[in-house]
């Protein structure tokens, strides 16, 4: 049985998509593939986000809150920066693990990302790190355009998921313990997926070393978000 599995939560009843239930074991398996690089690059990733002081941040499948607390240090004690998962063992785990003193208060709440139940037009970044890859495809599009919802006009997004490694040591570590979601994801279709949920592509690259992202912003204009199909 692979690692990925192992770490499986039960099955949400929002949801068909993956949860994580082991979140001490999601935390080992990304320091251990990471291999120390973790919080350099999720320190960059939440400078890709272009979250501003006092910013408004969404974390949108916000696992143990990694990228969430990173957020929280960008926005400062101005901010806020609210967490969104649908697992709450690792919810109550990044509760745990919030400090006073990084910057805005991280706040966590149960919530699925094709549905998220929160007012439109309510922040001005969202953030999704290593989560539409739990999603199956055909939800995929729906989660984006809850994310396009709930931001302002003019706000910004960032997407970002495992990039499949191409070294023959790190197939073997994918396929071998992180499972076939990770090891096929498709970041080649991410940026379409994102325009097709109405946002403007502002950037995309790669953060090392497993990284993939796509910066993109709700449109000035107050044109309602593409119909679903």
């Amino acid at each position: 049985m692979s690692i990925g599995r192992l770490m499986q939560g039960k099955p949400h009843a929002d949801t068909p998509g993956v949860t994580i239930g082991a979140p001490r074991t999601y935390e080992l398996c990304g320091a251990f593939c990471f291999a120390g690089r973790r919080n350099r690059a999720f320190t960059r990733l939440a400078a890709l986000s272009g979250a501003q002081r006092g910013d408004r941040v969404l974390d949108v499948g916000c696992g143990t809150g990694y990228l969430t607390r990173r957020m929280a240090r960008a926005v400062g004690p101005e901010g806020s920066v609210t967490g969104v998962d649908p697992s709450p063992s690792v919810l109550a785990y990044a509760r745990r693990k919030d400090r006073a003193g990084q910057g805005a208060a991280c706040g966590y709440r149960e919530g699925v990302a094709e549905d998220l139940g929160l007012p439109d037009g309510s922040f001005d970044t969202v953030v999704t790190s290593l989560m539409l890859h739990h999603l199956p495809e055909e939800l995929r599009p729906a989660a984006l355009k809850e994310m396009w919802r709930v931001l302002r006009p003019g706000g910004r997004l960032l997407v970002v998921e495992f990039r499949p490694p191409n070294s023959a040591l790190g197939r073997h570590l994918v396929h071998g313990g992180l499972g076939h979601a990770m090891s096929h994801n498709r970041t080649d279709l991410l940026d379409g997926i994102v325009a097709g949920a109405g946002f403007e592509i502002r950037g995309t690259g790669d953060v090392r070393p497993w990284l993939t992202y796509v910066q993109g912003a709700r449109p000035m204009s107050e044109e309602p978000v593409p119909p679903m199909g």
